[in-house]
């Protein structure tokens, strides 16, 4: 009874923590086009939003790994996400924006990746080192807070259309809600082998399976640069469609039962197979965006998010966990986070804001599906080497 009140108690957390993910994912973008900007300056800030985000994870993996509780970390990185949005609105200069965009993403971008290892710790403790596994049931609490967030915003009147500055606020309200919940996030001590130094050998040992994994995974992030940093434009702005909101709501929704049924598939396939699984829906849901462009399109395509992001999800922190030693688990999520999400996301919202700018958005969406075709390529050519490593990447736990 002890522990489930704590595992909701971490779910709620996480819960506060994805509303600030429901305001800035759908609404971000239109913020940064209401500021004045084009849509290949558009793309290009949000792919430096995205690298930013690459930064904060790895430089502040490693402290991560060494610190008791996560808590005085978290709070100061929602702060200072929370403190960019005030030059971010006042000085609307395309270098005062690219460096308040800078300072947002290093704060939230690197929410992520300490939360998510705190929260396999936790699972680990009582799982036999399996915490990976049962992750989803934490991440689903997210979910609802994004849904959440999404549906709140939606019942506004016009807040697609939103200024600036009403975003921004909701956005501070949501990162200052999240600090406040950091009061009831459990303890999550030390999962097994994670309170020992790392040997020298697992200090300086790369491992080459990880690195293909994040090829993997990098190559389907890019393909997912159109939806995230462009679809609520194209939603706003080509449709005319005032369902923002509640587009992002919907496929938040539907990842919900994906992230919990998630662990019976992926002890079932592995979980890079799985990760192939949600690149080939994105193929599929890139191609339903740009061969049917009207709202029935939009609703088809994101109910394929289930796939593309609610399987996936799990499946990569999955993979994270068990190619890499628990005491370097921060620094893990980190990687994955920066050069496997973060970096891809960069520069495929960069070359996207160039391809819709000349050929607008079904171009878009359609040319895209290439990235999500290699990612799903690469793990065929090498889906061997996976399953022969998957002794070694059972839980160092």
């Amino acid at each position: 009874m002890k522990r489930d009140t704590r595992f909701i108690r971490f779910g709620l957390v996480y819960f506060v923590m994805f509303t600030i993910f429901g305001v800035a994912t759908p609404y971000l973008q239109i913020l940064v086009r209401g500021l004045g900007y084009d849509p290949a300056q558009v793309g290009f800030l949000l792919g430096l939003f995205e690298v930013a985000g690459v930064t904060g994870p790895l430089l502040l993996g490693g402290l991560g790994d060494r610190m008791p509780s996560p808590r005085p970390a978290l709070a100061a990185l929602a702060l200072v996400a929370v403190a960019a949005m005030i030059p971010l609105l006042l000085l609307p200069r395309f270098a005062f924006s690219a460096l308040a965009l800078c300072l947002v993403a290093l704060g939230i971008r690197t929410l992520i990746p300490l939360a998510d290892a705190s929260a396999v710790t936790f699972s680990d403790r009582g799982t036999a080192g399996r915490g990976a596994a049962h992750y989803g049931r934490i991440r689903v609490f997210g979910s609802a807070g994004f849904i959440a967030a999404t549906l709140t915003l939606q019942a506004l009147p016009r807040f697609a259309h939103a200024s600036p500055s009403s975003i921004a606020l909701a956005f501070s309200l949501a990162a200052l809600a999240f600090c406040l919940s950091l009061i009831i996030l459990p303890v999550t001590g030390k999962s097994p082998r994670q309170g020992e130094p790392a040997s020298r050998n697992s200090a300086r040992r790369i491992d080459p399976l990880f690195l293909l994994g994040l090829c993997i995974i990098a190559l389907g992030r890019m393909a997912m640069a159109p939806i995230s940093s462009f679809l609520s434009l194209y939603v706003a702005e080509d449709l005319r469609w005032n369902a923002v909101g509640g587009l992002w709501a919907l496929s938040a929704c539907t990842e919900m039962p994906l992230m919990l049924l998630s662990v019976r598939i992926i002890r079932r396939t592995g979980p890079m197979a799985a990760i192939a699984i949600s690149s080939a829906a994105l193929v599929v849901r890139l191609a339903v965006y740009a061969l049917v462009p009207s709202p029935a399109g939009v609703v088809s395509g994101q109910l394929l998010h289930s796939l593309s992001y609610g399987l996936f999800q799990p499946a990569a922190v999955t993979f994270v966990a068990t190619r890499v030693p628990p005491e370097r688990r921060v620094r893990g999520m980190a990687a994955f986070m920066s050069l496997g999400v973060g970096l891809p996301t960069f520069a495929g919202s960069s070359l996207g804001g160039l391809v819709l700018k000349a050929w607008g958005y079904r171009v878009l969406f359609a040319s895209f599906v290439l990235f999500a075709l290699a990612s799903l390529l690469l793990y065929v050519l090498t889906r061997r080497r996976f399953s022969e490593g998957h002794a070694y990447s059972r839980p160092s736990g």
